[in-house]
């Protein structure tokens, strides 16, 4: 899939597939809200009958519907130079940059606003959440323009995002969070307690989960330029025990925040997390209103 070249055509594609995944899912069509009655006409659908209601009042009712309040989403997008390390034939930032564009299309087609923050040491690209076909065109533009920059700061578009959106939003933060969290920490929570909701992709490639890395070498740290000699075969123990407390963190700082975490490797195809997402919040919300009722 990836080796698409065309970014608006790869979202396509990828939106087939979720479309299919949440058809199989028993989640799916469920998302509307009960609005109001109207009287019965001919050929309308007796599974929205109110059966009860024709038993106390001797006349036929259909339950109307209406869909639920557009989301606003916004789409922060880490575009950082750590982001183009790839094992596979392709680097992280593809399948970031694959993965915001699916969701960009998906949610666009379903009738929601869709933002864009691009970011690597500072906010390279800032678009307010619209549901316009040219906005749309804008937007996976800009998720192709290769970015210069070496480092990641998180604290800009979560800086941003605090300053400018003042409605309820969604905020989807795309990135393989290789930085220090103290900023997440700080910034995270505050964007919950402004009442918008979020949630985390984490994209890594393989060989950093498992850091087979081949013979002792002179590696370069793609953000800071620095360079080591690392024999991956004694540093390998050592690494896997700092990445797993690293994520551990920062999954108990999703789970603090009431945020979903989801891991996007990239062997794994993009559909993947975007439908393991999608079920998820499907679940929530029916969960909420069986509450509710």
């Amino acid at each position: 899939m990836l080796a698409i070249k065309n970014l608006e055509l790869r979202a396509k594609i990828v939106v087939q597939g979720l479309w299919n995944g949440l058809h199989r899912s028993p989640y799916f069509g469920s998302s509307v809200e009960f609005a109001e009655y109207r009287h019965y006409s001919h050929g309308d659908d007796l599974r929205y009958m109110d059966w009860k209601l024709y038993g106390r009042s001797d006349r036929y009712y259909i339950k109307k519907f209406r869909d639920e309040t557009n989301l606003r989403c916004f789409l922060l997008t880490d575009l950082s130079r750590s982001m183009t390390y790839g094992s596979r034939g392709y680097s992280k930032s593809e399948y970031a940059r694959t993965l915001a564009a699916t969701l960009a299309y998906f949610l666009h087609l379903q009738g929601d606003a869709v933002g864009l923050m691009t970011f690597d040491d500072e906010v390279r690209d800032y678009f307010p959440a619209k549901n316009q076909k040219s906005h749309l065109r804008q937007l996976i533009l800009a998720l192709e323009r290769p970015s210069q920059a070496r480092s990641t700061n998180i604290q800009e578009p979560l800086q941003r995002a605090l300053d400018l959106v003042r409605r309820r939003s969604l905020f989807v933060l795309v990135s393989d969070f290789m930085a220090p969290l103290k900023v997440l920490q700080e910034k995270l929570p505050l964007l919950m307690a402004h009442g918008h909701e979020g949630v985390l992709f984490q994209v890594l490639d393989p060989a950093e989960q498992q850091f087979d890395l081949g013979q002792a070498a002179l590696f370069e740290d793609l953000e800071s330029g620095k360079q080591l000699f690392i024999n991956p075969v004694q540093a390998k123990e050592r690494y896997q025990e700092r990445m797993a407390e690293h994520n551990r963190q920062l999954m108990s700082l999703c789970d603090a925040c009431g945020v979903p975490f989801i891991t996007a490797p990239t062997h794994e195809p993009v559909e993947k997390p975007l439908l393991d997402f999608l079920r998820r919040r499907m679940q929530e919300r029916n969960s909420g209103r069986t509450k509710q009722r």
